[in-house]
């Protein structure tokens, strides 16, 4: 240590004798306290490294241990689990049970009686239509009515006197009856023409009546008041309603997962927004196509639907379990330490060292036991707790141990 004094300041120190006894006291106390300082640190640094319990190789990805015997190991084992697959969903209505309402005739909506959303029951009139061309049917249809009575008119009275001899021939007669039949023949035309633009042959009305044709929820709507309905064609359907009594649930499988799903496999279901209320269904239909754009393809579950806390839209995450069980490696849980989106266990070496090794960890077991898909197989041993470790590691060099990780990771 050295220590400097300003020249001009030591001459006026000279020049005042009665400060000079001072001198020596000052520049000794100066030294004492410096001295401590010093042994202070030092002493300070040598606690600090004697308590450090690992050294960590960036390059070899080993970290020695001082004392190994404070992380115990454990094998890891084998056991027969099913295969479980964990995909997102949506809520769709069984089109099975969908059906779509559609007017047969061209007009424009005068009234309409239920709105999307609104459940209807079977016979429930939905809206009104007013049709020019039942307006027309309609017309004919009472032509023909009229042209039938006259018709049947004459014929009774020609009949009549034919069977008291009057003078009536008998091909008058005839003519009366074929004139009857061709009265009747366009009453019946009339009758068909005004039934399939959906009008009431009891009391006809150029106004079309919808109704629902079962019970169920409107869950499309594509009309308003006022606005104009076409017959049959390239539009939209009016309405559509869907008995919600039961639905299904389409789930996005990728390409690369699909071996893990098999028809009849267990499905446990969660929605988002009911976590707390876990459903359960069955695998029963695989689509045959698959989505070129997204490399998935649809897995339908069908759900019971009684209680209606399933509509149509609602998000779910569906956990597939297969029906057959393979080996599978498992190990304790706190084996494995999770960091940087990876999974790290620590494989023992000879003295105190251990590698950290990365691990691809799946499903969790009912028993808190992990899965291990690669990087362990039956009989491995490792550190049965792995954050311990890592903790006192990352305590010794954070950034050390983050680039030894990185230098390990494949």
């Amino acid at each position: 240590m050295q220590i400097f004094i300003d020249k001009a300041y030591f001459q006026m120190i000279l020049q005042r004798p009665t400060t000079i006894g001072l001198v020596p006291l000052l520049f000794c106390a100066c030294l004492w306290l410096a001295g401590c300082g010093q042994k202070g640190k030092d002493e300070a640094a040598a606690s600090k490294a004697a308590a450090v319990p690992t050294e960590i190789n960036t390059d070899s990805g080993v970290i020695d241990v001082a004392r190994p015997q404070d992380f115990p190991l454990i094998k890891a084992s084998s056991r027969m689990v099913s295969q479980e697959l964990l995909v997102n969903g949506s809520i769709v209505p069984d089109v099975s049970r969908t059906v779509s309402v559609n007017g047969l005739v061209g007009g424009r909506i005068v009234e309409i009686n239920a709105r999307l959303g609104d459940e209807v029951k079977k016979g429930q009139l939905l809206l009104k239509i007013h049709s020019p061309d039942l307006a027309n049917a309609v017309a004919a249809l009472k032509q023909a009515k009229a042209d039938e009575l006259l018709a049947q008119r004459i014929y009774d009275r020609n009949q009549f006197l034919y069977d008291h001899g009057a003078s009536v021939a008998l091909k008058d007669l005839q003519a009366a009856e074929n004139a009857l039949e061709d009265a009747k023949a366009n009453t019946e035309n009339a009758i068909t023409q005004v039934s399939l633009l959906n009008g009431n042959i009891q009391h006809p009305s150029p106004f079309v009546e919808l109704r629902a044709p079962l019970s169920g929820v409107i869950v499309e709507q594509n009309v308003t008041l006022g606005t104009a309905a076409k017959s049959l064609d390239a539009t939209p359907n009016l309405f559509t309603i869907a008995d919600l009594s039961r639905v299904w649930l389409l789930c996005d499988v990728y390409e690369n997962n699909l071996a893990q799903v098999h028809l009849g496999d267990t499905a446990k279901i969660r929605l988002n927004a009911y976590p707390n209320s876990p459903l359960q269904g069955k695998v029963v239909n695989i689509f045959s196509l698959l989505d070129p754009t997204t490399r998935s393809t649809k897995v339908r579950i069908e759900l019971d639907n009684s209680k209606g806390i399933l509509r149509p839209g609602m998000f779910a995450t569906a956990l597939f379990v297969s029906k057959d069980k393979i080996p599978q490696v498992v190990i304790p849980s706190a084996a494995i330490f999770r960091l940087h989106d990876k999974d790290w266990a620590f494989f023992p070496l000879d003295g105190n060292k251990f590698r950290i090794t990365e691990v691809q960890a799946g499903a969790t077991n009912s028993d808190g036991t992990l899965q291990i898909s690669s990087g362990l197989k039956e009989g491995d041993t490792v550190v049965s707790n792995a954050l311990q470790l890592s903790a006192a590691a990352s305590a010794e060099n954070p950034t050390a141990f983050e680039e030894q990780q990185h230098k390990v990771s494949p």
